[in-house]
């Protein structure tokens, strides 16, 4: 089966990128160095093409209902303009998938879901539909660039008529942008260093990204891959699809209690009340390590005597903070802050310590 492009493929190559499969695309990993595209996004700005992403939109009368009962957050909390971070849970109390919220106008909503569970999610979502609430997959119609950085509004602003000083965290604008026009700007991310994502029909993206790129910015901004993208929200302790949360991980053991709101119904929401009112047996924590060593998802995490406790799920050796960091899933009480752990990294045994999260605090 032959790997899906994003409309930017000729852009990545012509800028030498290193492509390699991800979520069923052919992505670009690296442009220069992982080194060097994660400390342009933590001090000027780069920008990631994730256009793999899936979109779709949920509308009409009904369509909060069924937002509403798939997803563990509460949309009705949402206002036109604002997004919200939200999951799926399942049947069984695991997590179907994370997913971002966007509500469009009264009856209209976007959904944000990950590349490689656009199927899978529709499905879901689809089959859970009794309210006849109508839907559409526009993944494959759009781009979505993610414009990273503490440079990103300088970046952007001579390109747009938003103001982007008035797009709150976690809300977003629409309008024209390096003139495309129906632009959505949203002011999220999942680097925190801040920046805007930029919701684009497919025919616009090559104009937008060779405006970001014109010659009067180039010491702004870098074009970053997939690799700085892991490193950066790994430093801020956000989870990954597919690593640090499944089908088969709840989202309260993996922290996830903020986002699964028990004021409305949603599906299996009832034996999640009672796991939050028993207590969760393990839970996932930001570890560093104490000594030289980069951990691994698949890690084994033990205790002092040796015994298995748990595992790591994401790891990596910070560009930041120079140092290896990770999340692991631990058994209870091993999860307190500052509990020694000894992560097995291959014949070795090396000591860690959990952390508060997030590892890195990027300058306000």
């Amino acid at each position: 089966m032959s790997l899906l492009r994003t409309a930017l493929y000729g852009k990545h190559l012509s800028l030498g990128a290193k492509m390699v499969e991800f979520a069923g695309f052919e992505m670009p990993v690296r442009y220069t160095s992982l080194s060097e595209e994660h400390h342009a996004v933590r001090t000027r700005c780069g920008v990631f093409d994730v256009s793999h992403m899936g979109e779709f939109i949920i509308s009409g009368k009904e369509a909060l209902s069924l937002i509403s009962y798939v997803s563990s957050n509460n949309p009705a909390r949402l206002s036109v303009g604002q997004a919200q971070y939200s999951c799926l849970p399942n049947d069984t109390g695991g997590i179907v998938d994370d997913l971002l919220i966007y509500r469009l106008d009264e009856s209209k909503y976007m959904l944000v879901v990950n590349a490689s569970n656009i199927a899978k999610d529709w499905e879901w979502i689809f089959g859970h539909n009794r309210w006849s609430a109508h839907m559409e997959d526009i993944s494959s119609r759009i781009s979505l660039l993610a414009v990273q950085g503490p440079a990103a509004k300088d970046l952007l602003q001579p390109l747009t008529d938003i103001e982007l000083d008035k797009i709150p965290y976690y809300h977003f604008a629409k309008g024209e942008l390096a003139g495309q026009k129906d632009i959505i700007v949203s002011a999220t991310g999942y680097t925190g260093s801040g920046g805007f994502e930029l919701y684009i029909p497919n025919e616009g993206v090559s104009a937008v990204w060779d405006a970001i790129f014109s010659s009067s910015t180039k010491d702004l901004v870098v074009p970053a891959g997939l690799g700085a993208r892991d490193t950066l929200r790994l430093e801020m302790g956000y989870c990954l699809y597919g690593n640090d949360i499944n089908d088969e991980t709840s989202p309260l053991e993996a922290g996830l209690g903020w986002i699964t709101k028990f004021d409305h119904d949603f599906i299996h929401c009832e034996k999640l009340l009672k796991q939050k009112e028993a207590g969760v047996s393990r839970k996932l924590v930001g570890f560093e390590m104490l000594e030289r060593g980069i951990p691994r998802h698949g890690y084994e995490v033990l205790n002092s005597d040796g015994q298995e406790i748990g595992f790591v799920t994401s790891g990596t050796q910070s560009p930041s903070l120079d140092k290896g960091i990770g999340l692991a899933y631990v058994s209870v009480p091993h999860h307190l802050k500052d509990s020694s752990l000894y992560i097995q990294i291959r014949k070795k045994t090396l000591e860690a310590s959990v952390c508060k999260l997030p590892f890195y605090n990027p300058p306000k």
